[in-house]
């Protein structure tokens, strides 16, 4: 990665922000270093900057928002099919190369932070290490490392989940993830889609391990987030503490009703039940397609009940987030379908920034184009307000503070020319 330039004035743009009421129009806004410095409008802000010796962009009018934030993402993931089975042949030196490709195309598509649910053989706390180091690109990265699973249970083969059986082991699990660096811990609690030897509403957890995995990530200060399928066992995790659903397939508005109550989030990853030209391209078989997209009608059922009780939703693509999917990529066509499905323009832009910064407990530092943040900024040509579509025409991407992708080529030519009067 290229050195931080001193600093970047970003001027005549709109800045859409999720935590203020209304976008702040004919602005500018100051990056210095990893942060941003300042941001308003009127001659003074853009006179400091520049007497600072920043990089001056002219944005044109173009809408800056906090970079994107994916709450279910897998670099590893090896899904049943022709692509699958080369993932789980490479060995770890090649699994790593490929896991920071992917780092790489995820932050170029406009996602500067990830939460990772799942990775195979602890590669993502290298990678973890090596793009905080600076050796490669890509997002910010808070990692579950192995998620936990029964023998045979959902993802140990496809995540490479750590199999457990009984509450000591999983307390064990619990403590193997933490030790290893885990920010977070994922626990799978039913079957899934991807699991040929399995259904959707397999219970795949005790109660007796279900509290031990939520009782000692708790007691280590981590959250918990559950792969969870079906209603009764999604209920009993929420009552022990859950802190997160992912795919929630089958919930119900009483259920919905009791994550609002607990404050238990969801990530909705509706996209994996309506992606059967993602399907094609991995070759993946047949039997997996019709369940997965079988579940569709009852997702989005789901999804609908979480929003009509005030769940608090968050994005999550499942799908690697950069996949070129439906003319944009896979994060861009999951936001898409959270609006679309009730959501709105406003709460989907929150569900994809400030909302997920908080659960991950760096809302101090993430999800907002706050003074005082990380500069992870996205420029779009589009107002995100008026349609979440605008996610389709990034042109920039920012991550702390350094210009990442430059479509129109902007930083470069404002280095090459002095800097505009007025």
């Amino acid at each position: 990665m290229t050195a931080t330039a001193p600093g970047y004035l970003l001027r005549d743009c709109t800045v859409v922000d999720p935590l203020a009421e209304a976008p702040l129009r004919n602005a500018a806004v100051w990056v210095e270093g990893d942060r941003i410095r300042e941001v308003g409008t009127g001659p003074a802000l853009a006179a400091r900057a520049r007497a600072a010796g920043c990089v001056e962009l002219d944005l044109a009018g173009a809408y800056v928002t906090p970079g994107l934030i994916n709450m279910h993402t897998h670099f590893s993931l090896s899904l049943p099919g022709a692509l699958g089975e080369r993932v789980k042949r490479m060995g770890a030196h090649d699994l790593a190369l490929y896991m920071a490709d992917g780092a790489r195309r995820t932050l170029h598509s406009g996602v500067t932070t990830v939460r990772c649910v799942g990775e195979k053989d602890h590669a993502d706390f290298a990678l973890r290490t090596a793009i905080d180091s600076g050796f490669v690109p890509g997002p910010r990265i808070f990692t579950a490392g192995r998620a936990l699973t029964c023998t045979g249970g959902h993802g140990h083969g496809s995540s490479g989940a750590f199999e457990c059986d009984g509450a000591t082991e999983f307390r064990r699990g619990v403590r193997t993830q933490i030790k290893a660096g885990a920010d977070l811990i994922k626990v799978m609690i039913s079957g899934g889609i991807s699991g040929r030897h399995e259904a959707i509403d397999t219970r795949q957890v005790t109660t007796e391990e279900l509290s031990a995995v939520i009782t000692t990530a708790h007691e280590w200060g981590r959250k918990v987030t559950a792969h969870a399928g079906p209603w009764p066992v999604i209920r009993e995790a929420v009552e022990l503490g859950l802190d997160c659903v992912e795919h929630g397939y089958e919930l119900t508005r009483e259920l919905t009703g009791l994550m609002a109550e607990r404050g238990c989030a969801y990530v909705p990853t509706l996209v994996v039940t309506r992606c059967k030209e993602f399907f094609d391209e991995l070759g993946v078989p047949e039997w997996m397609q019709q369940r997965s997209l079988g579940a569709g009608e009852r997702h989005l059922q789901s999804y609908a009940w979480a929003l009509e009780a005030g769940v608090e939703v968050m994005l999550g693509s499942d799908m690697p987030p950069f996949w070129r999917f439906e003319g944009t990529s896979a994060a861009v066509r999951e936001l898409e379908y959270m609006a679309s499905g009730g959501l709105g323009t406003r709460e989907a832009l929150r569900a994809a920034t400030i909302t997920p910064a908080r659960w991950l407990g760096a809302g101090d530092v993430l999800g907002s184009v706050t003074e005082g943040k990380y500069a992870d900024l996205l420029v779009l040509d589009e107002d995100p307000l008026a349609d979440t579509s605008a996610f389709r025409s990034i042109s920039m991407v920012f991550r702390g503070g350094e210009v990442v992708r430059d479509d129109r080529a902007r930083a470069v030519a404002a280095q090459r020319e002095p800097a505009a009067l007025g």
